[in-house]
């Protein structure tokens, strides 16, 4: 097998299902697979090891998911980005935008550490990247991102916000 074979079936499903967070739509996530992966080819001679292939594989599906969302809104904002993080439905993305301020002044009363595992999460880390910059557990990573969205859903939920 190819190597450029051999790096899309170690990587094919995982890429689609991160895609498939990120979207909420196979057709779409499809075709952003495919985009993936004729980047990845196009860039692997630039690829510099600083990360797994599988992250910057992430990093290449995830620029592309922005991309296609910028053709769809011109402008991106941050708030746009953590409300798709945080809910699933669109629905629940409507609601969401009253209650987005309020998210972020919750976040900032708790500590560093909680802080920067959510903000990394909404820019598409991995929970073994976390770990690592952070230098905490992966499954400490997961602990504090699964507790951080809880406890605001909770807080958002008594406060009747969402």
């Amino acid at each position: 097998m190819l190597p450029i074979e051999e790096l899309y079936v170690r990587n094919k499903q995982d890429v689609y299902y991160y895609l498939m967070s990120l979207t909420h739509n196979p057709t779409l996530s499809e075709d952003l697979l495919s985009e993936t992966f004729l980047n990845a080819i196009k860039s692997l001679p630039n690829f510099k090891g600083d990360s797994t292939i599988k992250t910057w594989l992430f990093s290449i599906a995830r620029n592309l998911w922005l991309q296609n969302l910028r053709k769809q809104k011109p402008t991106l904002e941050y708030d746009d980005l953590l409300e798709l993080y945080v809910t699933d439905s669109f629905e629940e993305r409507y609601i969401a935008k009253q209650a987005i301020t309020r998210l972020q002044e919750l976040l900032l009363t708790k500590d560093g550490n909680m802080q920067k595992v959510f903000q990394m999460r909404v820019d598409g880390y991995s929970y073994h990247e976390i770990a690592t910059k952070l230098h905490i557990s992966e499954s400490s990573a997961r602990v504090i991102d699964f507790r951080i969205k809880k406890w605001l859903k909770a807080t958002l939920q008594e406060e009747e916000l969402i």
